[in-house]
Protein backbone atom coordinates (compact mmCIF):
# COMPACT_ATOMS: atom_id res chain seq x y z
CA UNK A 1 0.00 0.00 0.00
CA UNK A 2 3.06 2.41 0.86
CA UNK A 3 4.56 2.04 -2.76
CA UNK A 4 0.60 2.87 -4.29
CA UNK A 5 0.06 5.77 -2.49
CA UNK A 6 3.74 7.05 -3.36
CA UNK A 7 3.32 6.56 -6.86
CA UNK A 8 -0.63 8.08 -7.42
CA UNK A 9 -1.24 10.73 -5.28
CA UNK A 10 -4.34 12.87 -5.55
CA UNK A 11 -4.45 16.77 -6.32
CA UNK A 12 -4.26 19.30 -8.96
CA UNK A 13 -0.53 20.29 -8.64
CA UNK A 14 0.20 16.62 -8.03
CA UNK A 15 -0.46 15.66 -11.16
CA UNK A 16 0.00 18.99 -13.39
CA UNK A 17 1.75 17.91 -16.69
CA UNK A 18 -1.56 15.06 -16.92
CA UNK A 19 -4.28 17.81 -15.67
CA UNK A 20 -2.88 20.33 -18.50
CA UNK A 21 -2.91 17.42 -21.12
CA UNK A 22 -6.51 16.99 -19.88
CA UNK A 23 -7.10 20.02 -20.27
CA UNK A 24 -5.93 20.27 -24.00
CA UNK A 25 -7.64 17.44 -24.36
CA UNK A 26 -11.07 18.54 -23.85
CA UNK A 27 -10.74 21.99 -25.95
CA UNK A 28 -10.30 19.31 -28.84
CA UNK A 29 -13.31 18.05 -27.70
CA UNK A 30 -14.97 21.26 -27.77
CA UNK A 31 -13.35 22.11 -31.01
CA UNK A 32 -15.20 18.81 -32.66
CA UNK A 33 -18.42 20.08 -31.40
CA UNK A 34 -18.35 23.63 -31.89
CA UNK A 35 -17.46 23.07 -35.59
CA UNK A 36 -21.16 22.04 -36.37
CA UNK A 37 -22.91 25.17 -34.37
CA UNK A 38 -22.64 27.79 -35.95
CA UNK A 39 -21.97 27.24 -39.74
CA UNK A 40 -24.48 24.06 -40.23
CA UNK A 41 -27.64 25.39 -38.91
CA UNK A 42 -27.33 28.64 -40.22
CA UNK A 43 -26.50 27.76 -43.95
CA UNK A 44 -28.85 24.90 -43.55
CA UNK A 45 -31.03 26.05 -46.27
CA UNK A 46 -28.99 27.32 -48.85
CA UNK A 47 -26.06 24.89 -48.15
CA UNK A 48 -27.48 21.40 -47.25
CA UNK A 49 -30.99 21.54 -48.55
CA UNK A 50 -33.27 22.00 -45.83
CA UNK A 51 -36.60 23.74 -46.87
CA UNK A 52 -37.55 26.99 -45.02
CA UNK A 53 -39.37 26.61 -41.39
CA UNK A 54 -38.85 22.96 -41.72
CA UNK A 55 -38.46 22.91 -37.79
CA UNK A 56 -39.07 18.95 -37.50
CA UNK A 57 -35.81 18.35 -40.21
CA UNK A 58 -33.84 20.86 -38.59
CA UNK A 59 -33.99 19.75 -35.04
CA UNK A 60 -33.36 16.20 -36.57
CA UNK A 61 -29.53 16.56 -36.64
CA UNK A 62 -29.51 17.62 -32.58
CA UNK A 63 -32.37 15.05 -31.45
CA UNK A 64 -29.91 12.38 -32.91
CA UNK A 65 -26.96 13.58 -31.20
CA UNK A 66 -28.38 13.54 -27.98
CA UNK A 67 -29.23 10.07 -27.81
CA UNK A 68 -26.74 8.74 -29.53
CA UNK A 69 -24.37 10.79 -26.71
CA UNK A 70 -26.83 10.55 -23.85
CA UNK A 71 -26.50 6.55 -24.68
CA UNK A 72 -22.78 6.59 -25.23
CA UNK A 73 -21.95 8.39 -21.74
CA UNK A 74 -23.62 5.39 -20.32
CA UNK A 75 -21.81 3.23 -21.67
CA UNK A 76 -18.45 5.11 -21.33
CA UNK A 77 -18.36 4.86 -17.64
CA UNK A 78 -19.01 1.82 -17.26
CA UNK A 79 -16.58 0.86 -20.20
CA UNK A 80 -13.91 2.64 -18.95
CA UNK A 81 -14.15 1.15 -15.28
CA UNK A 82 -12.95 -2.48 -17.10
CA UNK A 83 -10.45 -1.34 -20.06
CA UNK A 84 -9.73 1.91 -18.17
CA UNK A 85 -9.63 5.99 -19.32
CA UNK A 86 -7.62 6.01 -21.94
CA UNK A 87 -8.47 3.42 -24.36
CA UNK A 88 -12.01 5.00 -24.14
CA UNK A 89 -10.68 8.42 -24.79
CA UNK A 90 -8.85 6.82 -28.25
CA UNK A 91 -11.67 4.98 -29.31
CA UNK A 92 -13.79 8.15 -29.23
CA UNK A 93 -11.37 10.10 -31.48
CA UNK A 94 -11.42 6.86 -34.00
CA UNK A 95 -15.13 7.96 -34.13
CA UNK A 96 -14.70 11.73 -35.19
CA UNK A 97 -12.62 10.74 -38.17
CA UNK A 98 -15.25 10.60 -40.64
CA UNK A 99 -17.54 13.65 -39.70
CA UNK A 100 -15.31 16.57 -41.61
CA UNK A 101 -15.32 14.08 -44.66
CA UNK A 102 -19.32 13.10 -44.37
CA UNK A 103 -19.86 17.22 -44.37
CA UNK A 104 -17.53 18.03 -47.00
CA UNK A 105 -19.33 15.37 -49.43
CA UNK A 106 -22.81 15.57 -47.74
CA UNK A 107 -25.74 15.89 -50.57
CA UNK A 108 -28.51 16.38 -48.48
CA UNK A 109 -29.83 17.25 -44.81
CA UNK A 110 -29.51 13.35 -44.22
CA UNK A 111 -25.76 13.01 -44.31
CA UNK A 112 -25.50 15.88 -41.79
CA UNK A 113 -27.54 13.92 -39.65
CA UNK A 114 -25.30 10.77 -39.97
CA UNK A 115 -22.10 12.92 -39.48
CA UNK A 116 -23.86 14.08 -35.93
CA UNK A 117 -24.88 10.65 -34.95
CA UNK A 118 -20.75 9.95 -35.29
CA UNK A 119 -20.03 13.77 -33.05
CA UNK A 120 -22.80 11.99 -31.05
CA UNK A 121 -20.10 8.75 -30.18
CA UNK A 122 -17.05 11.65 -30.12
CA UNK A 123 -18.81 13.32 -27.46
CA UNK A 124 -20.04 10.93 -25.31
CA UNK A 125 -16.56 8.99 -24.97
CA UNK A 126 -14.32 11.49 -25.03
CA UNK A 127 -16.19 14.32 -23.05
CA UNK A 128 -16.34 11.87 -20.47
CA UNK A 129 -13.21 10.71 -20.44
CA UNK A 130 -11.73 14.03 -20.13
CA UNK A 131 -13.87 14.93 -16.79
CA UNK A 132 -13.63 11.75 -15.27
CA UNK A 133 -9.66 11.11 -15.69
CA UNK A 134 -9.50 14.51 -14.06
CA UNK A 135 -11.55 13.45 -10.85
CA UNK A 136 -9.43 10.17 -10.66
CA UNK A 137 -6.58 12.36 -10.02
CA UNK A 138 -7.66 15.60 -8.08
CA UNK A 139 -8.88 15.69 -4.37
CA UNK A 140 -12.35 16.27 -2.90
CA UNK A 141 -12.14 19.87 -2.15
CA UNK A 142 -10.94 20.46 -5.55
CA UNK A 143 -13.67 18.96 -7.25
CA UNK A 144 -15.82 22.26 -8.39
CA UNK A 145 -12.04 23.75 -9.69
CA UNK A 146 -11.40 20.83 -11.20
CA UNK A 147 -15.07 20.02 -13.08
CA UNK A 148 -15.02 23.90 -13.75
CA UNK A 149 -11.83 23.90 -15.05
CA UNK A 150 -12.71 21.00 -17.36
CA UNK A 151 -15.78 22.98 -18.75
CA UNK A 152 -13.84 26.24 -19.03
CA UNK A 153 -11.64 24.71 -21.41
CA UNK A 154 -13.95 22.26 -23.51
CA UNK A 155 -16.18 25.50 -23.94
CA UNK A 156 -14.21 28.21 -24.67
CA UNK A 157 -12.82 25.27 -27.43
CA UNK A 158 -16.32 25.01 -28.53
CA UNK A 159 -17.15 29.29 -28.78
CA UNK A 160 -13.77 29.65 -30.45
CA UNK A 161 -14.70 26.79 -32.97
CA UNK A 162 -17.82 28.57 -34.25
CA UNK A 163 -15.86 31.69 -34.84
CA UNK A 164 -13.04 30.29 -36.52
CA UNK A 165 -15.43 28.00 -38.81
CA UNK A 166 -17.35 31.05 -39.37
CA UNK A 167 -14.34 33.03 -41.28
CA UNK A 168 -13.24 30.20 -42.36
CA UNK A 169 -16.33 29.43 -44.57
CA UNK A 170 -16.93 33.20 -45.16
CA UNK A 171 -13.18 33.17 -46.83
CA UNK A 172 -12.76 28.88 -48.62
CA UNK A 173 -17.24 28.05 -48.38
CA UNK A 174 -18.37 26.27 -45.49
CA UNK A 175 -17.53 22.71 -46.73
CA UNK A 176 -14.05 23.28 -47.45
CA UNK A 177 -13.72 25.66 -43.54
CA UNK A 178 -15.40 22.94 -41.93
CA UNK A 179 -12.99 20.18 -43.52
CA UNK A 180 -9.51 21.53 -43.13
CA UNK A 181 -10.50 22.69 -39.44
CA UNK A 182 -12.10 19.14 -38.29
CA UNK A 183 -9.21 17.10 -39.88
CA UNK A 184 -6.82 19.18 -38.10
CA UNK A 185 -8.59 18.82 -34.95
CA UNK A 186 -8.98 15.14 -34.77
CA UNK A 187 -5.38 14.03 -36.31
CA UNK A 188 -4.13 16.53 -33.16
CA UNK A 189 -5.91 14.93 -30.88
CA UNK A 190 -5.46 11.43 -31.96
CA UNK A 191 -1.66 11.81 -32.24
CA UNK A 192 -1.59 14.04 -28.53
CA UNK A 193 -3.67 10.92 -27.19
CA UNK A 194 -1.31 8.15 -28.06
CA UNK A 195 2.01 10.01 -27.00
CA UNK A 196 1.27 11.65 -23.86
CA UNK A 197 -2.27 10.70 -21.90
CA UNK A 198 -2.44 8.58 -19.16
CA UNK A 199 -5.02 5.87 -17.51
CA UNK A 200 -5.84 7.44 -14.38
CA UNK A 201 -8.25 4.31 -13.45
CA UNK A 202 -5.62 3.15 -11.06
CA UNK A 203 -5.77 6.98 -9.51
CA UNK A 204 -9.55 5.68 -8.47
CA UNK A 205 -8.59 1.99 -7.25
CA UNK A 206 -5.92 3.70 -4.79
CA UNK A 207 -8.41 6.15 -3.34
CA UNK A 208 -11.64 3.00 -2.78
CA UNK A 209 -8.59 1.55 -1.65
CA UNK A 210 -8.35 4.07 1.06
CA UNK A 211 -12.02 4.24 1.95
CA UNK A 212 -12.28 1.00 2.51
CA UNK A 213 -9.47 0.84 5.01
CA UNK A 214 -11.10 3.58 6.58
CA UNK A 215 -7.89 5.64 6.09
CA UNK A 216 -9.66 8.57 3.96
CA UNK A 217 -8.67 12.25 5.14
CA UNK A 218 -11.49 15.21 5.26
CA UNK A 219 -15.33 15.16 5.90
CA UNK A 220 -17.00 12.07 5.33
CA UNK A 221 -19.12 11.93 2.02
CA UNK A 222 -22.75 11.37 2.03
CA UNK A 223 -22.66 8.35 0.08
CA UNK A 224 -25.86 6.36 -0.58
CA UNK A 225 -25.99 3.28 1.77
CA UNK A 226 -28.78 1.43 -0.52
CA UNK A 227 -26.45 -0.07 -3.21
CA UNK A 228 -23.95 -2.79 -3.13
CA UNK A 229 -20.04 -2.73 -2.44
CA UNK A 230 -19.88 -3.61 -6.07
CA UNK A 231 -23.08 -2.81 -8.02
CA UNK A 232 -24.32 -3.93 -11.43
CA UNK A 233 -24.63 -1.75 -13.80
CA UNK A 234 -28.76 -2.04 -13.28
CA UNK A 235 -27.90 -0.82 -9.36
CA UNK A 236 -26.48 1.87 -10.45
CA UNK A 237 -28.67 3.12 -12.97
CA UNK A 238 -31.80 3.18 -10.78
CA UNK A 239 -30.14 4.65 -7.75
CA UNK A 240 -29.29 7.59 -10.19
CA UNK A 241 -32.09 7.70 -12.09
CA UNK A 242 -34.81 7.33 -9.02
CA UNK A 243 -33.47 5.60 -6.14
CA UNK A 244 -31.78 8.35 -4.65
CA UNK A 245 -34.23 11.70 -4.70
CA UNK A 246 -30.72 13.79 -4.78
CA UNK A 247 -29.28 12.08 -7.95
CA UNK A 248 -32.67 11.74 -9.33
CA UNK A 249 -33.34 16.02 -9.10
CA UNK A 250 -29.91 16.47 -10.02
CA UNK A 251 -30.58 14.03 -13.02
CA UNK A 252 -33.68 15.74 -14.16
CA UNK A 253 -31.94 19.08 -14.02
CA UNK A 254 -29.07 18.27 -16.45
CA UNK A 255 -31.57 16.92 -18.78
CA UNK A 256 -33.36 20.01 -19.04
CA UNK A 257 -30.64 22.46 -18.85
CA UNK A 258 -29.66 20.89 -22.08
CA UNK A 259 -33.17 22.00 -23.76
CA UNK A 260 -30.90 25.97 -23.65
CA UNK A 261 -27.93 24.23 -25.43
CA UNK A 262 -29.93 22.78 -28.17
CA UNK A 263 -31.80 26.21 -28.50
CA UNK A 264 -28.33 27.65 -28.77
CA UNK A 265 -27.34 25.12 -31.54
CA UNK A 266 -30.25 24.98 -33.82
CA UNK A 267 -32.67 28.16 -33.34
CA UNK A 268 -30.14 30.58 -32.19
CA UNK A 269 -27.91 30.57 -35.85
CA UNK A 270 -31.78 30.75 -37.26
CA UNK A 271 -33.24 32.86 -35.40
CA UNK A 272 -30.37 35.57 -35.90
CA UNK A 273 -29.64 34.89 -39.27
CA UNK A 274 -33.20 35.42 -40.24
CA UNK A 275 -32.86 38.93 -38.55
CA UNK A 276 -30.21 40.08 -40.88
CA UNK A 277 -27.08 39.59 -38.85
CA UNK A 278 -24.14 37.87 -40.92
CA UNK A 279 -22.57 34.61 -40.56
CA UNK A 280 -19.60 35.87 -38.46
CA UNK A 281 -21.78 38.56 -36.63
CA UNK A 282 -24.03 35.05 -35.66
CA UNK A 283 -20.64 33.19 -34.43
CA UNK A 284 -19.76 35.88 -32.45
CA UNK A 285 -23.33 36.23 -30.44
CA UNK A 286 -23.09 32.42 -30.04
CA UNK A 287 -19.76 32.38 -29.11
CA UNK A 288 -20.53 35.51 -26.23
CA UNK A 289 -23.05 32.61 -24.88
CA UNK A 290 -20.25 30.17 -25.19
CA UNK A 291 -16.99 32.29 -23.63
CA UNK A 292 -19.40 33.58 -20.90
CA UNK A 293 -20.42 29.88 -20.01
CA UNK A 294 -16.81 28.53 -20.40
CA UNK A 295 -14.97 31.54 -18.84
CA UNK A 296 -17.01 32.23 -16.17
CA UNK A 297 -16.99 28.43 -14.64
CA UNK A 298 -12.79 29.08 -13.70
CA UNK A 299 -14.70 30.76 -10.91
CA UNK A 300 -18.07 29.40 -10.37
CA UNK A 301 -16.70 25.71 -10.20
CA UNK A 302 -14.10 27.04 -7.22
CA UNK A 303 -17.08 28.91 -5.96
CA UNK A 304 -19.40 25.66 -5.16
CA UNK A 305 -15.72 24.10 -3.27
CA UNK A 306 -16.57 27.07 -0.82
CA UNK A 307 -19.77 27.86 -0.51
CA UNK A 308 -21.61 24.36 -1.60
CA UNK A 309 -23.18 23.28 -4.58
CA UNK A 310 -26.62 23.48 -4.21
CA UNK A 311 -27.89 27.40 -4.24
CA UNK A 312 -25.33 27.33 -7.81
CA UNK A 313 -27.37 24.84 -8.87
CA UNK A 314 -31.00 26.26 -8.29
CA UNK A 315 -29.87 29.58 -9.37
CA UNK A 316 -28.32 28.81 -12.48
CA UNK A 317 -31.49 27.18 -13.66
CA UNK A 318 -33.10 30.30 -13.12
CA UNK A 319 -31.01 32.90 -14.18
CA UNK A 320 -30.25 30.88 -17.54
CA UNK A 321 -33.99 30.72 -17.89
CA UNK A 322 -34.31 34.08 -17.73
CA UNK A 323 -31.76 34.80 -20.45
CA UNK A 324 -33.23 32.75 -22.87
CA UNK A 325 -36.43 34.50 -22.05
CA UNK A 326 -34.37 37.74 -22.59
CA UNK A 327 -33.44 37.03 -26.23
CA UNK A 328 -37.23 37.83 -27.07
CA UNK A 329 -37.70 41.19 -25.63
CA UNK A 330 -35.53 43.38 -27.27
CA UNK A 331 -34.05 43.50 -30.94
CA UNK A 332 -29.93 44.05 -31.73
CA UNK A 333 -26.81 42.53 -31.60
CA UNK A 334 -26.23 44.50 -28.74
CA UNK A 335 -29.50 43.34 -26.79
CA UNK A 336 -28.34 39.72 -28.09
CA UNK A 337 -25.18 39.65 -26.91
CA UNK A 338 -26.29 40.41 -23.15
CA UNK A 339 -28.97 37.84 -23.60
CA UNK A 340 -26.82 35.12 -24.61
CA UNK A 341 -23.95 35.70 -21.93
CA UNK A 342 -26.77 36.11 -19.21
CA UNK A 343 -27.29 32.19 -20.49
CA UNK A 344 -23.92 31.72 -20.15
CA UNK A 345 -23.62 32.51 -16.86
CA UNK A 346 -26.49 30.64 -15.76
CA UNK A 347 -24.76 27.71 -17.46
CA UNK A 348 -21.31 28.54 -15.86
CA UNK A 349 -22.90 27.99 -12.17
CA UNK A 350 -24.44 24.95 -13.37
CA UNK A 351 -22.30 23.14 -15.26
CA UNK A 352 -19.48 21.98 -13.40
CA UNK A 353 -21.55 22.06 -9.86
CA UNK A 354 -24.30 19.11 -11.04
CA UNK A 355 -21.35 17.25 -12.13
CA UNK A 356 -19.47 17.73 -8.69
CA UNK A 357 -22.77 16.80 -6.60
CA UNK A 358 -22.84 13.44 -8.61
CA UNK A 359 -18.96 13.34 -7.86
CA UNK A 360 -19.50 13.92 -4.13
CA UNK A 361 -21.60 11.17 -3.38
CA UNK A 362 -20.98 8.72 -6.06
CA UNK A 363 -18.17 5.75 -4.21
CA UNK A 364 -15.32 5.79 -6.32
CA UNK A 365 -15.89 1.74 -7.18
CA UNK A 366 -18.56 3.40 -9.37
CA UNK A 367 -18.51 7.09 -9.69
CA UNK A 368 -17.46 6.22 -13.18
CA UNK A 369 -20.43 4.85 -13.71
CA UNK A 370 -22.74 7.32 -11.40
CA UNK A 371 -20.92 10.15 -13.86
CA UNK A 372 -21.64 8.32 -16.68
CA UNK A 373 -25.34 7.71 -15.75
CA UNK A 374 -25.87 11.49 -15.19
CA UNK A 375 -24.40 12.25 -18.32
CA UNK A 376 -26.83 9.71 -20.27
CA UNK A 377 -29.39 11.69 -18.61
CA UNK A 378 -28.17 15.45 -19.29
CA UNK A 379 -27.41 14.54 -23.00
CA UNK A 380 -30.52 13.01 -23.38
CA UNK A 381 -31.67 16.50 -23.33
CA UNK A 382 -30.34 17.57 -26.74
CA UNK A 383 -32.51 14.83 -27.71
CA UNK A 384 -35.79 15.13 -25.42
CA UNK A 385 -35.15 19.30 -25.66
CA UNK A 386 -34.31 19.65 -29.26
CA UNK A 387 -37.77 17.55 -30.33
CA UNK A 388 -39.65 19.91 -28.10
CA UNK A 389 -38.45 22.62 -29.77
CA UNK A 390 -39.07 21.38 -33.52
CA UNK A 391 -42.86 20.75 -31.87
CA UNK A 392 -43.48 23.87 -30.31
CA UNK A 393 -41.87 25.71 -33.10
CA UNK A 394 -43.74 23.09 -35.78
CA UNK A 395 -47.32 23.91 -34.32
CA UNK A 396 -47.09 27.55 -33.47
CA UNK A 397 -45.11 28.18 -36.81
CA UNK A 398 -42.59 30.49 -34.76
CA UNK A 399 -39.07 29.93 -33.89
CA UNK A 400 -39.96 32.29 -30.78
CA UNK A 401 -42.32 29.53 -29.44
CA UNK A 402 -39.55 26.91 -28.73
CA UNK A 403 -37.35 30.17 -26.83
CA UNK A 404 -40.41 29.96 -24.46
CA UNK A 405 -40.68 26.33 -23.96
CA UNK A 406 -37.24 26.51 -23.12
CA UNK A 407 -37.27 29.03 -20.71
CA UNK A 408 -40.24 27.68 -18.52
CA UNK A 409 -39.06 24.41 -18.63
CA UNK A 410 -36.03 25.58 -16.99
CA UNK A 411 -37.82 27.91 -14.21
CA UNK A 412 -39.61 24.34 -13.61
CA UNK A 413 -36.93 21.76 -13.18
CA UNK A 414 -35.13 24.64 -10.74
CA UNK A 415 -37.90 24.51 -8.45
CA UNK A 416 -37.76 20.67 -8.45
CA UNK A 417 -34.23 20.82 -7.70
CA UNK A 418 -34.97 23.11 -4.79
CA UNK A 419 -37.38 20.98 -3.51
CA UNK A 420 -35.88 17.52 -3.50
CA UNK A 421 -32.16 18.07 -3.66
CA UNK A 422 -29.52 19.04 -0.90
CA UNK A 423 -26.07 20.15 0.00
CA UNK A 424 -24.00 17.34 -1.42
CA UNK A 425 -20.48 18.94 -0.25
CA UNK A 426 -18.90 16.53 2.56
CA UNK A 427 -17.21 19.67 4.14
CA UNK A 428 -20.75 21.30 4.52
CA UNK A 429 -23.38 18.54 5.08
CA UNK A 430 -21.00 15.69 6.13
CA UNK A 431 -22.41 12.30 6.96
CA UNK A 432 -22.19 11.83 10.71
CA UNK A 433 -24.78 9.13 10.97
CA UNK A 434 -25.56 6.02 9.00
CA UNK A 435 -29.04 6.37 7.33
Amino acid sequence: MMAIHGNFNHGIRANLDQFLHQLLQVMLVGFTIGMMRTVVPALSESEFGVPKNSFMLLTAFVVAFGLVKGTLNFVAGRLSERIGRKKVLLLGWSAALPIPLLVYFAPSWGWIVAATVLLGINQGLTWSMTQTSKLDITRADQRGLTIGLNEFSGYVGLALAGIITAYLATMLGARTGLLIFGMTTVLLAISLTLLWVKDTLPWAKVEAAKHKAGISTGPLPRYPTNISAKPTTWEVFTLVSWRDKRLAAISQAGLVEKFVDALVWVFYPVFLYQRGLTLPQVGWVVGIYGFVWGGSQFFTGKLSDHIGRHKPNVLGMWICGAGVAMMLLQEGVAWWSLSAAVSGLGMALLYPNLSAAIADIAHPNWRGSAIGIYRFWRDLGYGIGALGLGIAAHFSGSVETAFWFVAISMFLSGAILWLFGEETHPRINPMTSVR
